[in-house]
């Protein structure tokens, strides 16, 4: 059976205003859809309002910082505070335009849309 030590109060403590926090990556999957890309990041923690996802000369940029707010001291802590930071470059078959993100239960999804020239095209036989 293991044994489990109770944390330290700097070990479970909230950063201090002002102090910086290490950015973490966020676990990513993505998933190659017939007109999309999409990209799914756990982010727990984390309200809609402290998410920033913006595209920057083809650089997809992912930005948050989870937050929490609790009524007293923590005697003991698993959940870490995260800032949250990923970023990926795009290539020209992705209409940056169009992209949109939703997040819902800790989980952001940005779905990327393929540009028309992107795109499988069906091409038309002709008979002679």
């Amino acid at each position: 059976m293991a044994t489990t030590t109770v944390p330290t109060k700097q070990e479970t403590a909230a950063p201090e205003k002002g102090e910086e926090v290490r950015p973490v990556s966020p676990p990513v999957d993505i998933f190659e859809l017939e007109n999309e890309l999409a990209v799914v990041a756990d982010m727990p923690g984390v309200s809609k309002e402290d998410i920033d996802v913006r595209v920057d000369n083809g650089i997809l940029t992912i930005s948050a910082q989870s937050k929490m707010e609790m009524p007293g001291e923590a005697l003991s802590r698993e959940f870490e505070w995260r800032h949250y930071y990923r970023q990926f470059e795009l290539g020209r078959e992705i209409d940056q335009d169009k992209i949109a993100a939703d997040y819902k239960h800790g989980v952001l999804t940005v779905r990327l849309p393929k540009a028309e020239s992107a795109k499988p095209k069906r091409i038309s036989v002709n008979v002679s």
